[in-house]
């Protein structure tokens, strides 16, 4: 399904070599890596809610107009000095990422699918105009930094590693302008489940009164300001015992995302065709790594219809009343594959088919085999996988 991608190389993009003459480095160079190890290591806690608990190191590349990129350093996780001034703080010029990596029954260390990742993360800076940068050599950093905290990788299905890198401006002034000055960071934290509810499946809430991006904005964009416009819908959805808003645009009522998730819905279509359908990617959806997952496994299965679709409240309304629909769910990484229960909509109680996680089969299925993946249970599929005690040997996938 995803085919082997070769091993990481140094930038050749056209007029790096001229700029490289300048003084001035156009790449992150991994190199260039300098690590200095915590002297402390930390007590490592057995549960901690997500995001909350971090590793004992982090990396970080500061950019500059006038020097480039400097050298990668690793070093022990700390606070971040900013400029009271810098743009990112007062202009939001940021963006971030988030993979994580697993570890298998075999003991090996695997991330999913991280080019995947890279490649969005570029997109999101050059929309942010932030520094371009190699993908492959950000990506040979980050394994380094996993490598020097591998102990942190739980030994658990249920459980991983995330990573979170960011870019952000430091310009130190308030002008509304393109960086001068930039940092690039990683972080990890050990992540459990996304959902503090112990629920089989979540409730969304969806009113059109709130939208969360529009056509020829930054909603395909990993922003961190996508994120913090939605605390107050959030909240209100908190008001109808919901976990997560469901996302809708435009006059129909079109349905996006759910949270932080892409949606899917199984059903029967209004042609009497077995589908799985999700909204399409059209400049408000975020185009999340799991979905294009998903999209690809089924295709490959050819057992129903896999279409990219807009999808409207009306349409699935329609088919609840007709009991055409099959399954719904949210994918993303933070919580993979989460089954949907009940939508809260104009007042009305929408009951998804779903009694709980085991009974909802293509959930189910697709969680199976993309964790098989994940932890090393399917080696004939693609995986980014580096061993234990021999990260060396680096082999990456797509």
């Amino acid at each position: 399904v995803w085919p082997t991608v070769q091993m990481l190389k140094l930038s050749t993009r056209t007029g790096s070599w001229k700029r490289e003459a300048e003084g001035v480095k156009t790449s992150v160079g991994a190199v260039d890596l300098v690590v200095q190890l915590s002297p402390a290591l930390k007590t490592k806690p057995h549960v901690v809610d997500f995001g909350t608990v971090f590793t004992d190191h982090m990396l970080t590349v500061e950019w500059s107009v006038t020097e480039g990129w400097q050298a990668p350093f690793i070093k022990p996780f700390t606070n971040l000095s900013l400029h009271p001034a810098c743009s990112s703080l007062h202009y939001g010029i940021q963006l971030f990422e988030g993979f994580k990596v697993y570890r298998g029954d075999d003991s090996r260390l695997r991330l999913f699918r991280p080019m995947l990742n890279m490649s969005r993360m570029a997109d999101s800076a050059k929309r942010a105009c932030l520094p371009a940068f190699d993908q492959t050599e950000l990506l040979e950093c980050i394994r380094r930094l996993v490598e020097i905290d591998q102990d942190w990788v739980p030994q658990s299905d249920s459980a991983s590693l995330y990573i979170r890198p960011t870019f952000i401006s430091t310009e130190p002034s308030l002008g509304v302008k393109r960086p001068g000055r930039a940092l690039l960071y990683v972080i990890l934290c050990q992540a459990g489940s996304y959902f503090n509810s112990e629920a089989d499946a979540i409730s969304l809430w969806a009113d059109p009164k709130y939208t969360r991006a529009w056509k020829g904005g930054t909603g395909d964009c990993k922003m961190g300001g996508n994120y913090g416009c939605s605390l107050f819908a959030q909240y209100e959805a908190d008001d109808y015992g919901c976990q997560q808003v469901l996302w809708l645009y435009g006059q129909d009522h079109q349905i996006t995302e759910a949270g932080t998730m892409n949606i899917f819905l199984h059903w029967i279509n209004q042609d009497g065709e077995e589908e799985l359908a999700t909204p399409p990617l059209d400049g408000i959806i975020l185009p999340g790594i799991t979905r294009r997952s998903i999209l690809e496994l089924t295709r490959k299965w050819g057992e129903f219809k896999v279409t990219e679709r807009y999808l409207t409240m009306s349409q699935l309304c329609s088919a609840l009343k007709q009991q055409r629909v099959k399954e719904m769910f949210g994918s993303g990484t933070a919580c993979m594959i989460c089954p949907i229960g009940h939508i809260v909509y104009l007042g009305e109680n929408l009951h998804i088919p779903c009694r709980d996680k085991h009974s909802v089969k293509l959930t189910s299925r697709l969680t199976k085999e993309l964790t098989d993946v994940q932890v090393g249970g399917c080696p004939h599929i693609c995986r980014h996988c580096f061993p234990t005690h021999a990260c060396s040997s680096l082999v990456t996938a797509n």
